[in-house]
């Protein structure tokens, strides 16, 4: 087996082994793996704008025609030099055209092109993770969410490359405000930088004043898809969370929190009092608006009431069984948006 380690992948990337020829870059941060996809093809090639040399497949020409992945693995430069195939997987399977490529005799003879496949998070038993994990000429890198090391040593890259240094409480406040997506991340490092620019030191009021909150805005995320009724979105929200470790607790909290202003927002409406969302303190941003707008419609007062009994009951049986914390929050959602659903038809 060749799987390299998640804390073993930076070196890898760094110094790729040339006996490794196809590289699969995988996993759940899509912005980490697209990243180590860019240096991989960076290293392999010395002009990726060159589509000589940088041939670029995706899965549903693979899955159509397998054997144009060994073509193009074995096909020489038109100018010389090196070679690299640049492959995006999707939902298509693609595995059979790796292993032919893996178990060619010419691609294992020839030194000039190396083979990098794209990917989302893949399952441990993924046909494609299965052979690039088991082949000895390939190599399996996967990406998972940046840990708070991770986003530490991300602040300091970015922070020297713009000749900035960060103040220990800005530091501080910094790190837990980043997401579980690298390419956010770098792109609110970057946003303060830019906004620093000529001050020398970052301060804790320039993060304050430039720095969203990912895992603030993905649980607003959340609980705005479940009270407009859009279980599908919620799902792929939630999906979000868990990879960025977002705790069950703080998404339930803030269900409830919401579900007290829907109640008071929508009590206000039946009973003939003057309401706008556009009056309300802090004002809604203008994106959340859509969503709120739609659950005030689907959503009356005495099923609202309702809701936060379910709702406290989610939270008081999460806080006893807290191994299942993930699975009552998710329920708990999902049966608010299955209702707001029902009501909104």
């Amino acid at each position: 087996m060749v799987a390299v380690k998640a804390a073993d992948v930076d070196a890898f990337v760094a110094r790729p082994d040339p006996a490794r020829r196809v590289v699969l870059v995988f996993g759940p941060d899509a912005g980490l793996v697209g990243e180590r996809v860019r240096t991989l093809l960076a290293a392999s090639v010395d002009d990726m704008n060159d589509p000589f040399a940088l041939a670029r497949l995706d899965s549903e020409e693979l899955a159509a025609e397998p054997s144009r992945l060994v073509e193009e693995a074995l096909t020489m430069p038109l100018f010389g030099g090196r070679r690299a195939v640049w492959i995006k997987a999707g939902s298509r399977n693609i595995a059979p055209a790796v292993e032919a490529l893996l178990g060619d005799a010419l691609f294992a003879a020839s030194p000039t092109c190396r083979v990098v496949i794209e990917a989302g998070d893949l399952r441990r038993n993924a046909p494609l993770r299965v052979a690039c994990e088991r082949a000895k000429n390939a190599a399996a890198l996967p990406c998972y969410a940046d840990t708070e090391r991770d986003r530490a040593r991300l602040i300091d890259e970015e922070m020297r490359a713009s000749g900035l240094s960060l103040a220990a409480d800005a530091r501080a406040a910094l790190i837990p405000l980043l997401g579980g997506d690298r390419a956010a991340s770098r792109s609110e490092i970057q946003k303060l930088a830019l906004y620093a620019r000529g001050r020398g030191q970052v301060g804790v009021e320039d993060v304050a004043a430039v720095v969203s909150d990912a895992s603030a805005l993905a649980i607003e995320d959340i609980v705005d898809a479940a009270f407009a009724g859009r279980p599908g979105e919620l799902e792929t929200q939630l999906g979000k969370a868990r990879t960025a470790g977002t705790s069950a607790g703080s998404i339930l909290f803030n269900a409830q929190r919401q579900l007290a202003q829907l109640h008071k927002w929508r009590m206000m409406t039946e009973q003939g009092r003057a309401f706008s969302l556009d009056a309300v303190q802090p004002p809604l941003p203008f994106r959340r608006r859509p969503l709120v707008e739609a659950a005030l419609k689907a959503w009356s007062v005495a099923r609202l009431a309702k809701a936060m009994a379910d709702l406290a009951d989610a939270v008081l049986q999460a806080r006893r069984n807290p191994a299942l914390a993930d699975t009552i929050a998710e329920r708990a959602l999902l049966a608010i948006a299955a209702s707001g659903r029902r009501s909104a038809a």
